[in-house]
């Protein structure tokens, strides 16, 4: 059971799902904003290669880390208390990126951006699990909720652009952060408290292993891109599996863990950890390092680049609002929508070597409306796959493995994109997607069967 300590009203209910859409879409708008500024800001930070890769990815892994843990802090301490909380780190850390002198402190504010941005995604999706329990004003507002990160990576790109030409790299940096300052007060006023009537116990072993896991593991990652018989890079990815492995036992052993090994159990949680974790690494990670592809490969301005993620990010968003209308389940969604996700794969082959708005406007369509399909499929999943006092766990999972996804993507993308080409690349990413999206049908007819 999840406890609501303030009663439900239309109006009331309607200025929630707003305080809680606007959560993801700041996050988003942050997120991908070095994307679109990437060569810019290495520029203004004088960094490396390696540098650049982290200026992209840094809040990729800062998402990653925190998000299981977060979970279990909104499950037991209050879902409006996190909420508020990551709201105001989210505006320092903002602050803290915008005055960076070099690319250490740039990575480590976006690390705890990351951090930030975890405690805002596992919040809002536990206060919506707990707001919108019936089937059909859940379905309407995870298909908002969802449409916010579509939307977030076209305005976010078209925002760097133009604040970029106003102000320099670090222009968007100060609009975001009176926006999280803005979002820590409304709510703060605005959000109902809830949190689960059983709290758990702080799993400080689960929490320890898993943030040295992931964070040697993108480490590992970003260092075998420049040399992968780099003792160092060999062994922090050696270092990475025993770290995960000791998560696993942990969590076997623990009493109370954060992440509960009994929801693998479920196929519906496995469609849903299992497709997150897919969405990061062949979706959100290609169309994430696509922009500085485009801008290396074809020329393109900062400009033009926000205007290829604004029609892929159109699409999403016009796509996430519109599924609620379709008569499928969240694991059926999700499976179309990651073969449509590989189809826009597969379109978008061949512009790196020639650039052609007539192929890249239909292919970035394409790519835009499966990534948009995908993103309420996983909100609703990541809700209703878990107990109903488990919404933070639940969404602290999702999110979890999307951002690792991501976080782990980025590098891979990044290497393959070195070794076979961009074009492999879009090959390689539109069949994971599809092949995954073969399995996730397997599982969810298991479900049904069971």
């Amino acid at each position: 059971m999840t406890t609501l300590t303030e009663p439900k009203a239309p109006t009331r209910t309607r200025a929630v799902l707003a305080v809680l859409c606007a959560a993801p879409l700041l996050v988003i708008l942050n997120y991908s904003t070095p994307l679109i500024l990437a060569p810019q800001t290495a520029a203004h930070l004088h960094a490396s290669a390696t540098g650049q890769t982290w200026i992209i990815n840094a809040i990729s892994l800062g998402l990653a880390v925190p998000l299981l843990t977060s979970g279990s802090l909104a499950d037991n301490h209050g879902r409006r208390k996190l909420f508020v909380a990551g709201a105001w780190l989210f505006a320092a850390a903002i602050l803290l990126a915008a005055l960076a002198p070099d690319t250490l402190v740039f990575v480590a504010a976006r690390i705890i951006q990351g951090a930030a941005s975890a405690a805002l995604l596992t919040a809002s999706l536990g206060i919506m699990g707990a707001v919108f329990t019936g089937a059909e004003e859940r379905r309407r507002a995870t298909a908002a909720y969802g449409a916010m990160m579509g939307l977030g990576v076209g305005a976010g790109g078209i925002l760097a652009a133009l604040l970029n030409a106003a102000l320099g790299w670090n222009g968007p940096y100060w609009l975001y952060a009176a926006a999280a300052v803005a979002l820590a007060l409304t709510g703060r006023a605005v959000l109902p408290e809830s949190r689960a009537e059983r709290p758990r116990r702080a799993d400080v072993a689960g929490t320890i292993t898993l943030g040295l896991g992931v964070a040697a593991l993108m480490s590992g990652l970003t260092l075998g891109r420049q040399d992968w018989s780099d003792p160092v890079a060999i062994g922090l990815l050696a270092a990475a599996a025993v770290l995960t492995a000791a998560f696993v036992a942990v969590e076997l052993r623990g009493r109370e863990p954060m992440l509960d090994p009994a929801l693998f159990a479920r196929p519906a949680f496995l469609v849903a950890s299992l497709g997150a974790l897919v969405t990061g690494v062949a979706v959100i990670s290609m169309m994430s390092y696509l922009p500085t592809v485009y801008q290396s490969e074809t020329g393109l301005g900062p400009a033009t680049t926000a205007v290829v993620i604004a029609i892929w990010s159109t699409a999403a968003f016009v796509v996430s609002l519109q599924v609620k209308r379709l008569a499928l389940s969240s694991g059926a969604l999700l499976a179309v929508a990651l073969v449509v996700a590989g189809a826009g794969s597969a379109l978008l082959v061949g512009l790196a070597d020639g650039w052609s708005w007539w192929q890249a406007v239909p292919a970035l369509i394409v790519a835009g409306a499966g990534y948009g399909a995908a993103n309420p499929a996983l909100t609703r999943l990541s809700i209703d796959s878990v107990p109903a006092d488990r919404g933070g766990m639940g969404s602290g999972v999702n999110n979890t493995m999307r951002y690792i996804g991501t976080a782990a993507g980025i590098p891979i993308v990044a290497t393959l994109v070195d070794t076979v080409g961009t074009d492999g690349s879009l090959w390689i990413c539109g069949a994971l997607a599809a092949v995954s999206a073969g399995g996730f049908v397997l599982l969810t007819r298991r479900d049904k069967a069971s």
